[in-house]
């Protein structure tokens, strides 16, 4: 027997909708293995994890480093997209990219979002002042009343803000807020001990570190839910690089020491 006209339309459509349910329920792993790149967003202003060279201006740094290693363990080409922080998980999250690597901390709201790697860096919260600046802040609460610099969108803006009766100051990227630190029109900065570590080598601004002013925090690889293989993948990538010493060799070149490694 003959199918009608609007059988026929329905029975398309079904097969239309089976065909992209299909598609959408297929692991990320197939997709980047066929592509042959890794898809990578970074920030590209956050030395020394990634930032780009003055003279070339290619992207380098820790991230970048850590980046490419786990894209040539998965035998793909890494392809670099940079994107400012405030809107870098919502780039993932539309599928712009593959995956993020710029120290995007593990934390639980951020984790009913999007699936995690293993950690491949610990490091705390810093605070930055002033070098002629003699007080002392020992932790957030002493802060109450003061004008503090943080990243738009990082955990160190969210810990400035739970703290209460801080003035909290965000802005785009760390150059941006360390030159008002610099100036005086913020009275402290916040962000990662490793950052402040690199930048009171190589910043020419009267900078100094202050108090470590929280517990450590764990950067891992953030990708889309719903991709277990492709996180597997990402896993066993970052477990080969542990265990050869390529994962140690980055981070020692970067900060002298092994921060891939839970301290």
């Amino acid at each position: 027997m003959a199918l009608s006209r609007r059988t026929t339309v329905k029975l398309a459509a079904a097969l239309l909708l089976a065909a992209a349910s299909q598609v959408h329920a297929a692991d990320l792993l197939a997709t980047v293995k066929a592509r042959g790149t890794l898809k990578i967003a970074t920030e590209g202003t956050y030395p020394p994890f990634n930032y780009k060279d003055a003279k070339t201006g290619e992207l380098q740094g820790y991230d970048v480093d850590v980046a490419k290693l786990v894209a040539g363990k998965l035998g793909l080409k890494p392809e670099f997209v940079t994107t400012e922080w405030a809107s870098i998980l919502a780039g993932l999250a539309s599928g712009k990219y593959d995956v993020i690597v710029a120290q995007v901390t593990v934390q639980p709201k951020r984790e009913l979002a999007f699936d995690f790697s293993t950690p491949y860096t610990y490091s705390a919260p810093q605070l930055i002042q002033r070098r002629d600046d003699k007080a002392v802040y020992a932790s957030l609460a002493d802060l109450k009343g003061k004008k503090v610099g943080v990243g738009q969108g990082s955990v160190f803006e969210q810990q400035a803000k739970a703290a209460g009766g801080i003035d909290v100051r965000s802005y785009p990227a760390a150059p941006e807020n360390l030159r008002d630190l610099s100036v005086g029109r913020i009275d402290a900065a916040l962000n990662d001990s490793l950052m402040t570590a690199y930048l009171l080598k190589t910043s020419d601004l009267p900078i100094r570190a202050g108090a470590k002013v929280g517990t450590v925090e764990r950067a891992a690889i953030p990708i889309k839910k719903g991709n277990p293989e492709f996180k597997a993948a990402i896993n066993k990538a970052l477990a080969e690089a542990a265990a050869d010493g390529s994962l140690k060799a980055i981070a020692v070149k970067w900060f002298g020491t092994d921060v891939s490694k839970a301290p």
